[in-house]
């Protein structure tokens, strides 16, 4: 199909966004097509002001519009706990559970010698430094139950061991309302590891 080169930029524009194949940003392309120019602009300015006012924190690596972001400025916030991440989709997601009052600190990443990413190629390095602070008492791992995130939560295990900080792993297991026949071999075993006394 040819498109206007103006129109032709945007599919193509809509298509470097994950998930989005020619025909969602065909479809996306010609709804800015027909939205109101001062939407589009409202729009085209979100997208820029993102790009030039977030950043991530220089204490634990979440995204922020202000250095240290808005948990690690929080003098309420319990600073004998970090919980590690993945990414800072993890602190939002963490952060909406309204249960967890201590810090974080996001790998942006987790170790995959397939993809050739090491442990030097994610945040570890500065999860050490912040160990230093004699205050932290736990890491609580909350890496994705996945590979990756198995493998870096492991890792990081061994490597904080010598520490003498406690280390613990979020749980894994069936997700509340799961039928167990559905449920495969790893997320079983998980659910049987992480059984608590009642």
């Amino acid at each position: 199909m040819h498109y206007p080169e103006p129109i032709s930029k945007l599919i193509d524009s809509f298509m470097k966004l994950p998930g989005i194949g020619p025909k969602t940003a065909a479809r996306l392309a010609f709804h800015v097509l027909a939205m109101k120019e001062d939407t589009v602009l409202e729009f085209a300015k979100a997208l820029v002001d993102v790009k030039r006012h977030i950043h991530y924190c220089t204490i634990c690596g979440h995204i922020t519009d202000t250095d240290p972001c808005y948990i690690c400025k929080d003098e309420r916030r319990d600073r004998t706990m970090i919980c590690v991440v993945q990414d800072p989709k993890d602190v939002i997601a963490m952060e909406k559970m309204k249960e967890y009052n201590g810090l974080y600190h996001v790998l942006h990443g987790a170790i995959s010698p397939m993809e050739g990413i090491g442990p030097e190629d994610i945040k570890i390095a500065e999860l050490l430094a912040r160990l230093q602070d004699e205050t932290i008492q736990e890491v609580i791992l909350a890496t994705d139950p996945n590979i990756e995130g198995e493998a870096t939560a492991m890792y990081l295990s061994r490597l904080l061991k010598p520490t003498g900080i406690k280390i613990t792993r979020i749980a894994h297991g069936l997700p509340v309302g799961g039928d167990l026949e559905y449920a495969d071999e790893v997320t079983l075993s998980k659910a049987l590891e992480g059984r608590r006394e009642l």
